[in-house]
């Protein structure tokens, strides 16, 4: 996704204003009664959902998981802890789980009046509506239960035969295929959650819609009021369980364009909003430093994924600056090219497209350098990455040769290595009869400055160190045309770029095959951003079969295929997906850039009070405490400080315990 996605953002930057602001943020007012009690900020993009058992999209994830609960939920260091069930049991061989539910989680309408308790059958009715309604989030479950994915491909139309069970009002079971150390993780999904049948049936086609009466609650919010480009607010939601931790009442975010991000601060100093970025690149900046130099916080990288990804199969062509179908195709060709594709990868300064948001002081501290968070899990104590940098020299020791692949540094920016592999691919393609320049057309929202900005640098530095050879063609769409043609688009066809900076993703659980999935040629949930189509979902012929073909997909999936089957050993498991990892990264079919965080903002939210995720969903309100003066620098970090330690120490005890 997931965030989404799932994914994403998800492209999915509406992820890094809420989850920016998330990070440390607070309301405002005149009032100090209302200060800490209401919250006001931003939102970028409008839900187009709120059916939590399907959406992918960080957009509506974003909103519903205030909304919706699930069977747990992650507390502000990222534990997994009860929210419907109150406690759970795992057999000895690892295959079933059982939850005990709590008898005080009530359904709420959008009236806030009381709807019944949340029971143990919902989750089977959540279930079974996820899989009707063709889930976007499906995979994260489907191989996982056992025989959900034959009933999910019509191979048996008994949902009973399905290893979710209601063992009365208030238990429930799960029986899985295999042991999944990673399983519980999953819970915090939306595809998990439950539904309450009466309402789905007297809903009908209408559940999930956007809007305050398309679904029923039993989070910490309901939604009170969406105009769509205009505001969306929460309101506390009186028949949660867990009301005594909800101490921000109501929520109101109001529509921004990104056009005019200085006003951002502007707001937040006359008590309009909580929170609010600030931006070092801004005209106003001196003014933002000179009356808040002591509040300015920049938040810790987390564990989302924002690259540029190349349309290895592109089908559409109405955002283009091509004028003959010979300049289409030698594009296509050159973009199939490895050679060519890890040229623009060295020719591309991170460092510099960063700057474009956070000014040279954050130029570096959001960068990353592969899908997967570095240390989002160890091989043998030491950083899944330190494995990848491994595997990546074993596969090409002239492309990788001395790679570092930690975090807060561009690990790939090389302007010998990009010229030396231009000379490689331009002899290739030659050949084939390609003439140069090649032109990448790329997507951008025509009024969003800031990201407008960071693709004219990409445009910059590629065509600094490549000259001639490549000219990048920024496309300028509106708002609409440029979610359809790249984040929004439904298939590989409908992918509208050559290469687009519009995707990101966030793992949906704790384990590698989170990140590295999503480009499964089968079953790939982000393969659209690769101009390509998952097979498993394709009605007839795949029309990208060939391209995958010509890529050596099927390679990748072997490696994946590999890593799944090893059930019983992490150590194991972690390295088997580290290989599937350097293949992905040694291919450069996807340029990995940023993670959310690393960005400077001033708030009055307390810091780190908020839920935690390194994967899943935790995008809520609940657990923030407001405060009447912005957060200093020094509160910040001894914040920090603290968390960070008590992470360390959550990580100790789970690995002594493994």
């Amino acid at each position: 996704m997931k965030w989404q996605k799932k994914g994403l953002l998800t492209a999915m930057l509406v992820s890094v204003a809420l989850l920016g602001a998330a990070c440390g943020n607070s309301g405002s007012s005149s009032s100090s009664d209302k200060a800490s009690t209401e919250y006001a900020y931003v939102y970028a993009t409008d839900p187009d959902t709120f059916d939590y058992t399907v959406t992918s999209r960080s957009t509506n994830s974003n909103h519903l998981e205030n909304f919706v609960e699930g069977l747990l939920t992650r507390n502000k260091y990222g534990e997994l802890v009860g929210a419907v069930a109150k406690s759970w049991d795992v057999s000895k061989d690892g295959l079933t789980y059982t939850y005990h539910l709590r008898t005080n989680d009530k359904w709420s309408d959008s009236e806030g009046n009381e709807q019944g308790t949340v029971k143990a059958q919902d989750f089977v009715t959540g279930l079974k509506h996820a899989v009707a309604a063709k889930s976007e989030t499906l995979y994260v479950v489907q191989d996982s239960i056992k025989g959900l994915d034959d009933y999910v491909n019509g191979k048996t139309k008994d949902f009973s035969t399905v290893g979710i069970k209601a063992v009365n009002d208030h238990t429930l079971q799960y029986t899985l295929n295999a042991p999944e150390s990673y399983w519980n993780s999953k819970l915090t999904y939306g595809v998990m959650y439950p539904v309450k049948a009466s309402f789905l049936k007297s809903e009908g086609s209408n559940f999930g819609k956007a809007a305050t009466d398309g679904i029923l609650y039993n989070g910490p919010y309901i939604l009170s009021n969406f105009t769509a480009k205009s505001v969306i607010e929460y309101k506390e939601n009186e028949n949660y369980w867990d009301k005594k931790n909800v101490h921000v009442k109501t929520v109101k975010l109001t529509y921004n364009d990104g056009s005019n991000p200085d006003e951002l601060y502007k707001s937040f100093i006359k008590g309009d909003y909580s929170s609010a970025r600030v931006y070092p690149t801004s005209a106003d900046y001196k003014t933002v430093v000179k009356q808040s130099k002591n509040n300015i916080v920049w938040s810790p990288q987390d564990s989302s994924i924002y690259n540029f990804t190349w349309n290895l199969n592109r089908g559409s062509y109405n955002a283009t600056s091509k004028t003959t179908n010979k300049q289409k195709e030698d594009t296509k060709k050159a973009v199939l090219n490895r050679n060519f594709r890890l040229a623009v990868q060295f020719a591309f300064n991170k460092s510099s497209y960063n700057a474009q948001a956070t000014g040279e002081a954050g130029s570096t501290k959001s960068l990353r350098n592969e899908m997967t968070k570095p240390d989002f899990v160890s091989i043998d104590g030491e950083n899944y990455s330190k494995q990848v940098e491994k595997d990546l020299v074993a596969l090409d020791p002239e492309a990788w040769k001395d790679i570092n692949l930690d975090d807060a540094q561009d690990g790939t920016y090389n302007t010998a290595k990009a010229k030396e592999y231009m000379a490689k691919a331009k002899t290739e393609l030659q050949a084939e009869g390609v003439s140069f320049p090649i032109h990448l057309d790329l997507a951008a929202d025509q009024k969003r400055v800031l990201t407008l900005n960071q693709s004219k640098s990409f445009k910059s530095t590629v065509e600094k160190t490549l000259g001639s050879d490549v000219k990048v063609d920024i496309q300028l769409l509106s708002e609409d045309k440029y979610l359809v043609a790249t984040y929004q688009a439904t298939s590989g066809a409908a992918s509208d770029f050559d290469i687009s900076n519009a995707s990101g993703w966030t793992p949906d659980y704790d384990d590698p095959s989170s990140y590295l999935e999503i480009y499964s040629p089968t079953t790939g949930s982000m393969l659209q951003t690769l101009g390509l189509d998952a097979s498993a979902t394709v009605q007839g012929t795949d029309k990208s079969a060939a391209t995958k073909k010509a890529i050596d997909m099927s390679e990748y999936e072997d490696l994946l295929n590999k890593a799944a089957a090893i059930t019983n050993d992490n150590n194991a498991r972690y390295a088997a997906y580290a290989k599937a990892e350097a293949w992905l990264l040694n291919s450069g079919i996807q340029i990995p850039v940023s993670s959310t965080g690393g960005t400077p903002s001033v708030t009055k939210s307390v810091p780190f009070q908020i839920p935690y995720a390194q994967s899943g969903l935790a995008s809520t309100y609940k657990g923030m405490k407001l405060q009447a003066k912005p957060v200093t620098v020094a509160q910040y970090n001894k914040a920090l400080k603290a968390w960070q330690a008590k992470r360390a120490e959550i990580a100790e005890k789970e690995s002594s315990e493994n």
